[in-house]
């Protein structure tokens, strides 16, 4: 598979280090080059991705990435509205296959879903495995936590 993964930060560059480990084609893009160098210094040689410093809405990067090739895009810099801008390109102007982008605002995360980009609220998912850890209950699955978003159920009250 052909991965473009936007963010060279320790999520972005452990995902693109295990996805080359399985075989795949990685292109990781970030604006900030000391971001490579970083991810080198934490992962070693299993960093060994084709890396592209530039910014991951500009279409021309994106393009220089292979996104008109990519099965799959993945943007998990440090920024919501990147993320999220970065996804409805990748999306519906080059047509990628399979979106992800990480929200950390709740509310967000739930109407860019259900705008129909596909996103994962770490701030969800981390809060609820707080939550039961704290209270001694068994971890949930991810979508369970995902399913949280405010306005909806609390933890205790999802069971």
């Amino acid at each position: 598979m052909r991965v473009i993964v936007l963010g060279c930060g320790r999520v972005g560059s452990t995902l693109a280090a295990s996805l080359t480990k399985e075989g795949h084609y990685v292109v990781v893009i970030d604006r900030d080059q000391s971001a490579f160098d970083k991810a080198v210094q934490r992962l070693g040689e299993t960093f060994t991705q084709e890396t592209i410093r530039g910014i991951g809405i500009d279409e021309d990067v994106l393009r220089q990435a292979g996104i008109e090739q990519a099965d799959a895009f993945v943007s998990v810099t440090s920024g919501d509205n990147t993320n999220i801008v970065a996804a409805q390109i990748a999306k519906y102007r080059f047509r990628v296959p399979k979106v992800l982008a990480r929200v950390y605002d709740p509310i967000r995360a739930e109407v860019y879903r259900e705008a129909g980009i596909e996103t994962l609220c770490t701030t969800l998912i981390g809060a609820g495995i707080f939550h039961d850890l704290l209270l001694g209950q068994p971890v949930r699955n991810c979508h369970e936590y995902l399913a949280l978003s405010p306005g909806r159920e609390g933890p205790a009250e999802a069971r």
